[in-house]
């Protein structure tokens, strides 16, 4: 039995014309010493991002060394192990060529996703942590991998979008440059109210929320006369992380515009309609 286990861990299984062999012993230390070199590597990423977890840099930025790291690692223990083993790297120029016809047929969806991905960290169009919108889905960066990024949406639900599909579709990034977002609140009031008392009104609720930014300053527009109520508008900015943020703000202006129209005798339109009858008296 040992001897037949040692006649196979010893044969031969490729030979080159310049008498170079390859042997089961050859490959299977070539496959041991890959997967030490693989752990090794995911060890050296992992105390890396803890490392660098605690300093200053961006987590976008941590991500990018991470990757290259773990990529440029792997890189130079195979070939440390190729070179320790006295195999030329032209051994596997067939084994190579039939892979690359392989992957041209098989794997062109995971090689775009893999190149989309490596140009994603290198462009940083869409970074970690940062607010984005997709296809109608809205929701917060949180890995972008190899094949494809993780999107924690807004529901708590998490998203896996293929690297390809964030190039080839329109993505907007709330967050790109600045966390700064502009919105608008909207509200009716009774015909025969003060419209310059009603904008004053509107000043002190806007001014008492904390999240509205001074500069640019809020700006209060009298929009219309509508059907059933003065319309007014006002357009104000924020440092938030999306829409949500922006709901919860919206939210505390209308609970002090409420309070405060309340205090000053102002009412807050609702529709309503006039009936006029009228009657013909018989004679």
């Amino acid at each position: 039995m040992i001897e037949m286990l040692s006649k196979i861990w010893n044969t031969t299984l490729i030979t080159t014309k310049s008498g170079f062999f390859i042997s089961v012993e050859g490959i299977m230390l070539v496959l041991v010493s890959m997967l030490g070199g693989y752990l090794l590597s995911r060890l050296t990423e992992f105390f890396l991002a803890r490392r660098l977890a605690n300093s200053k840099i961006q987590p976008d930025v941590i991500h990018i060394i991470k990757r290259v790291s773990f990529y440029l690692i792997l890189v130079l223990v195979a070939l440390t192990i190729l070179s320790v083993l006295g195999i030329p790297i032209t051994a596997f120029a067939f084994a190579t060529g039939a892979i690359a016809i392989g992957v041209g047929f098989g794997a062109q969806n995971i090689i775009n996703n893999f190149i989309s991905g490596w140009i994603l960290i290198a462009e940083r169009p869409i970074r970690i942590n940062d607010f984005i919108e997709i296809d109608g889905n809205m929701g917060t960066v949180s890995e972008v991998g190899a094949r494809s990024t993780l999107i924690h949406r807004t529901d708590g639900v998490h998203m896996l979008v293929p690297n390809s599909t964030l190039l080839e579709t329109t993505v907007i990034n709330w967050t790109l440059l600045d966390r700064n977002i502009r919105t608008s609140l909207r509200i009716g009031v009774a015909y025969g109210s003060n419209p310059m008392q009603v904008v004053e009104l509107m000043k002190e609720a806007v001014s008492g929320v904390a999240e509205v930014l001074d500069t640019p300053p809020p700006e209060y527009v009298f929009e219309d006369f509508g059907d059933s109520a003065l319309i007014f508008d006002v357009y104000f900015w924020s440092h938030v992380m999306g829409a949500k943020t922006l709901r919860s703000i919206r939210s505390d202006i209308r609970f002090r515009i409420s309070e405060i129209f309340a205090a000053n005798d102002v009412v807050i339109a609702f529709p309503q309609m006039d009936i006029h009858l009228h009657t013909q008296e018989k004679n």
